[in-house]
């Protein structure tokens, strides 16, 4: 299980700059220097530019962001297969840019493990023997190393297929296997690039289930790398959201969904399905004092889509709506949750509102 005393992950002032003199343009960066001018005048590439990134222990972290954007840039640092041009990253408080080989060595192989989108399964190993590469390199015993692998092989849906090769498995049970294969390792940081995003879209939903069914149990700190918003907006605690390796926007579904921080981010919102995203709380009338507490009620956190599921049957009048502790915090009706669903201009940003469910 995963260690509860981890203390998450924090990317501080961190700079990418890919060409052999890149130290020396780091300043002309900070003070402003455009990633064209770096490119046209200089022949550099800026791939970041001052990451600032904390992501709690035991959450999901989304980083979004079109292609070229710098995500999977960003996520490789984690780990240091690409080592950073300035900057700190600092996992359980330990600076990975500091590590020497050895060190570095050591906290790939216990502290992280990847998922990534092509698989990366040796064509050689069957299904039990590419899920316990991890643990063998570890240096665990073959019986123990079997345990594992099987436990977690049950747990994504693949027992009785551990003699299979992984030319015989569809590419939606080979990625199950990339995901038995990082869990079996029992690391606490568990980076995810792009790992659904060569699955259909049904095989995807069905991934993206089976990693959050997982999570609630596990609590890793799990770095997600995605292109696709609806992706990002289920499984995220948080997202942040990359362009031209900076990052524009960070915080909740329902952050990035209601107070889009400019026009590249309201573009990326607008087709989203609203009602999956947006909680009751967001929409709610705050509870006057004295009011009375009807007899129907709904969570604060529902989102809007399943409080409309919930409450279909019951009469049109005022539902209570609960917050922590069981306290009456507002008051919805049917119809504006079912108004919420179709309305892009949601009340929102009353913080008054959303700090009463706290």
């Amino acid at each position: 299980m995963a260690d509860h005393n981890f203390g998450g992950i924090k990317i501080r002032h961190l700079f990418k700059i890919f060409g052999p003199q890149a130290r020396s343009y780091v300043e002309a960066v900070q003070n402003g220097m455009s990633k064209s001018e770096l490119n046209l005048k200089h022949a550099h590439v800026l791939g970041l530019r001052d990451i600032n990134i904390e992501m709690p222990s035991g959450s999901i972290q989304v980083i979004m962001g079109l292609s070229g954007s710098g995500k999977s840039t960003l996520i490789r640092h984690i780990n240091r297969l690409i080592d950073p041009t300035a900057g700190e990253v600092l996992v359980d408080g330990v600076d990975v840019v500091k590590m020497d080989e050895a060190e570095l060595r050591k906290f790939r192989r216990h502290q992280t493990a990847m998922v990534f989108q092509k698989f990366a399964l040796l064509p050689h190993r069957n299904v039990l023997d590419n899920t316990l590469f991890g643990l063998e390199v570890q240096g665990v015993e073959r019986s123990k190393a079997v345990d594992v692998a099987m436990r977690w092989l049950e747990r994504v849906g693949l027992k009785g297929f551990e003699e299979r090769y992984p030319n015989q498995l569809s590419g939606g049970m080979q990625q199950r296997v990339g995901l038995a294969r990082a869990l079996s390792n029992d690391a606490p940081v568990l980076l995810m690039d792009e790992a659904y995003s060569a699955l259909d879209p049904l095989i995807r939903t069905d991934m993206q289930t089976v990693l959050l069914d997982i999570q609630r149990e596990i609590k890793k700190t799990i770095v997600f790398i995605t292109h696709d918003l609806d992706e990002a907006l289920r499984l995220g605690d948080q997202i942040a959201i990359l362009r031209d390796g900076e990052v524009i926007q960070q915080g909740s579904s329902q952050d990035i969904v209601l107070r889009p921080a400019d026009e590249y981010v309201a573009n990326f919102v607008k087709e989203v399905n609203r009602g999956r995203v947006v909680q009751v709380s967001a929409i709610m009338r705050p509870m006057r004092p004295g009011a009375a507490v009807s007899g129907i009620t709904v969570d604060a956190t529902t989102t809007v889509e399943e409080a409309v599921r919930l409450l279909a049957s019951v009469p049109d009048g005022d539902v209570t709506v609960i917050g922590q502790g069981s306290r009456p915090v507002g008051v919805v009706t049917f119809r504006q949750l079912a108004s919420a669903m179709v309305n892009s201009d949601i009340a929102a940003t009353r913080e008054d509102t959303i700090a009463l469910v706290h």
